[in-house]
């Protein structure tokens, strides 16, 4: 039965319901215990009398443990229900059965941990918070921390979001809460305690204000690092809309050229370059977008047809391309290249351009400090991509805590062991 502390005083067969009853008791020595604490308190009364705990199914058959449900009296707690070894306190499973469902959750689908375990998807969201709540409780996930990585995800439609925090040095999450503002970033930096706040020597983010002022706040000491995927990013951004604005005045140039009808034009019919241009530039995104060692021949020819016929369209590709390098060159390189960079961003007379150089100036200290830190929001985004297809699990639990609780004990270290197997 997967029972420890335990008497086993018989047991019941229901052919009908197909259902195993074993009726125990705790031994003498985990009797009359607080629910809570587990501290040995007075008796109370006999509480609501007998109830069952689900256990581990044998073979095909369902299993339930079936006890009596005394009360006590704990000095901290009052009266609460008394603690029995084969479960916790409030819950309506056996620990074997918590912990084979919450291993299952971090192993296998959602359909699969339902139809095995014979449970709702939201009974499994109980279960894995319960689970979480003890490895919380034996083990301190923020001890030892140096180098962080903070991000946000959305983890449910009307912009519901989780910011994220992943240790750089043990390379797993280890922590998440629900927001997406500077009260969230502060409840992670509340419950690190100044101390080791302190201790805190680098912290990579993607540039976002409500975390960059509370990092500011409550890690003064730390080297604030920008995520270069996100800087390239914003040039990749700029880009776009410069291609946008090119596409705009060639569909704005082509609605004054005569149409044509359906079917092949006839051979005197008048060039229409608008049009013509208009559909070259909407397929110039990816040979745009892509870096030079990556593009396909066609993308490169592409490429090429851009530099000849647009060239404030190239130029925006060339200033992408040039930020884009400055994260392969050396510190000292960096330096001067990314001063160089924001000089011939301000001269180049587009504005999307000119507004960009401004946010690479504000964050220039952090832009150098991920090359000479070699540091990067790398390992968040690969711990969010692993978290959407959580989340994509975790579809249909009530609220976000059961959310983080599976995620944190598939990316924090802590992965649950199958019962009578540690």
């Amino acid at each position: 039965m997967g029972v420890q502390k335990t008497v086993i005083e018989r047991l019941e067969y229901d052919e009908d319901a197909e259902l195993v009853v074993a009726h125990v008791r705790p031994r003498s020595r985990a009797r009359s215990r607080c629910g809570v604490c587990g501290r040995p308190c007075p008796g109370y009364d006999a509480g609501a009398g007998r109830r069952q705990w689900r256990a581990l199914d044998l073979g095909t058959i369902r299993a339930v443990l079936e006890a009596d449900a005394p009360r006590v009296t704990c000095r901290e707690h009052g009266v609460v229900v008394a603690a029995v070894p084969w479960a916790r306190h409030d819950a309506g499973h056996t620990y074997a059965f918590d912990e084979t469902v919450a291993w299952l959750a971090t192993q296998s689908s959602k359909s699969t941990v339902t139809a095995l375990m014979r449970v709702a998807w939201r009974t499994v969201g109980s279960i894995i918070t319960r689970v979480w709540a003890d490895v919380e409780a034996g083990t301190d996930r923020l001890e030892g921390l140096t180098r962080l990585g903070i991000d946000e995800i959305s983890y449910k439609r009307g912009h519901k979001y989780l910011v994220v925090v992943v240790d750089h040095d043990a390379r797993r999450l280890v922590w998440a809460g629900p927001g997406r503002d500077k009260a969230t970033v502060s409840g992670f930096f509340d419950l690190l305690g100044p101390e080791r706040c302190a201790r805190i020597t680098h912290v990579s983010a993607d540039g976002a204000e409500f975390i960059d002022a509370v990092v500011a706040a409550k890690c003064p000491n730390a080297v604030r690092v920008a995520d270069p995927f996100h800087v390239v990013a914003w040039a990749t951004d700029a880009l776009d809309e410069v291609r946008r604005e090119s596409w705009n005045d060639a569909r704005k140039l082509a609605r004054g050229e005569p149409k044509r009808g359906p079917g092949r034009p006839a051979a005197g019919a008048p060039p229409r370059p608008g049009s013509q241009r208009a559909a070259a530039l909407k397929g110039a995104r990816y040979a745009l977008w892509k870096n030079p060692e990556d593009l396909t021949e066609g993308q490169a020819v592409k490429l090429a047809w851009v530099a000849a016929t647009d060239p404030r369209l190239h130029r925006a590709y060339l200033l992408k391309e040039g930020l884009r390098l400055i994260f392969r060159m050396t510190h000292v390189e960096a330096a001067v290249a990314l001063d160089r960079w924001v000089s011939w961003a301000r001269r180049c007379q587009i504005p999307a351009f000119v507004k960009l150089a401004k946010s690479i100036v504000k964050h220039r200290a952090r832009i150098l400090a991920a090359i000479e830190h070699h540091l990067s929001n790398g390992l968040v985004e690969s711990t969010n991509t692993k978290l959407r297809l959580i989340t994509r699990m975790a579809f249909g639990f009530a609220s976000p805590e059961p959310l983080i609780a599976l995620a944190l004990l598939s990316l924090g270290g802590h992965r649950p062991v199958l019962p009578g197997r540690k």
